[in-house]
């Protein structure tokens, strides 16, 4: 699982609605009410319920708790049938032959085809066994803030969908548009809606120049720094570039044609930490996160320490690429973009030529 060990991917949703005064037994009832139960011969496509992380066979969370200091830890399980669409046709094709051989007919009326396509899916589907999948669940309650660890849209909604039932709650994927800050310049009237469409992109464009700009170094605030370097860039419409020379080409030749940076992979230093990741500019999706080494060892009389070290590491990176999309926010919708940073972001183009040449 990536929250306990190993990459973690994820994106991110804010929780919206009332919180219930009697918490912790409204959770308990409720992750409980809504846990996953197998289901023998079920010829439905999906079933879905939540199940333990450290314990994916715990449906019913006897032996593992849910709840870790002020964070909610727990597992959504998706079982899916999937019917080979080649053995649908031939056992299909059967069923019609079978029919028109009893019935002495030379064709089957529309109605009844679709009467026998049923039947057949049915019967198919109750054979199937499901394919499970597992996708890990971090509720940050005091932050009103969920991590949940899948990049699929479809896998999105259900989790969503699920997480309304179970507690009676919204949830909304933060995205670059939605970001607090970026909500408050549009509020302030600071920037048109057309032009946060491309925000994302944009801020990892201009995350590309500072991190070139003093060798990496990009300032959090007037004591505060952090190092980051982009390792792999790829571009709008296809365009991929990783290594020395090509930051230097065809990446800042990319720029010059009108593309932007939609993902790459970073290396972060911070607080004496380091990940590295896939960003996704358009979704702020983190994918592949490599955790910093640590010295914390998980014990008997402990066993949860590494993992709220581990959670205070994704915590971190995060928070720490929030802060440099918040300065790089301040900075896009003001005079300095128009009066100095853009300036500074053409000289750093130009310096391509130069050093090509």
């Amino acid at each position: 699982m990536g929250l306990i060990k190993g990459n973690f991917s994820f994106m991110q949703f804010s929780v919206e609605g009332q919180m219930p005064q009697a918490f912790t037994a409204f959770i308990s009832n409720r992750i409980k009410g809504n846990s996953y139960r197998e289901a023998h011969n079920a010829t439905e496509e999906k079933r879905m319920g939540w199940v333990s992380l450290t314990d994916i066979l715990d449906t019913d969370f006897k032996e593992a708790s849910y709840a870790l200091g002020d964070y909610l830890i727990f597992s959504l399980r998706i079982d899916r049938k999937q019917i080979s669409p080649k053995l649908m046709k031939i056992r299909l094709m059967e069923e019609q032959r079978k029919f028109l051989t009893e019935h002495g007919q030379t064709r089957i009326g529309k109605a009844m085809n679709e009467g026998i396509k049923d039947r057949v899916r049915l019967e198919l589907m109750s054979k199937i066994d499901p394919v499970p999948s597992f996708y890990d669940v971090l509720w940050a309650v005091g932050q009103n803030k969920v991590y949940f660890s899948s990049l699929s849209d479809k896998v999105a909604d259900d989790f969503v969908e699920l997480f309304k039932k179970t507690f009676s709650l919204n949830l909304v994927r933060i995205l670059p548009q939605q970001h607090p800050a970026a909500l408050k310049n549009k509020t302030q009237g600071n920037v048109a809606t057309e032009d946060m469409s491309s925000i994302g992109r944009e801020f990892l464009t201009w995350l590309w120049f500072k991190s070139e700009e003093r060798n990496g170094r990009i300032a959090l605030s007037k004591n505060e720094e952090v190092e980051l370097h982009l390792l792999k860039r790829e571009y709008a419409q296809g365009v991929v570039c990783s290594g020395l020379h090509t930051e230097l080409i065809e990446g800042k030749e990319a720029i010059r044609q009108g593309k932007k940076v939609k993902e790459a992979c970073m290396k972060l230093h911070f607080d004496q930490n380091e990940w590295e990741f896939n960003f996704k500019a358009d979704t702020f999706y983190f994918q592949s996160m490599k955790m910093p080494v640590t010295d914390w060892t998980q014990t008997p009389e402990d066993p949860s320490a590494s993992l709220l070290e581990r959670i205070y590491l994704i915590e971190n990176a995060v928070k720490t690429i929030d802060k440099i999309y918040e300065s790089f926010l301040a900075v896009r919708f003001s005079v300095k973009w128009t009066e100095n940073e853009k300036t500074k972001l053409s000289q750093w183009l130009k310096k391509t030529d130069k050093a090509s040449a």
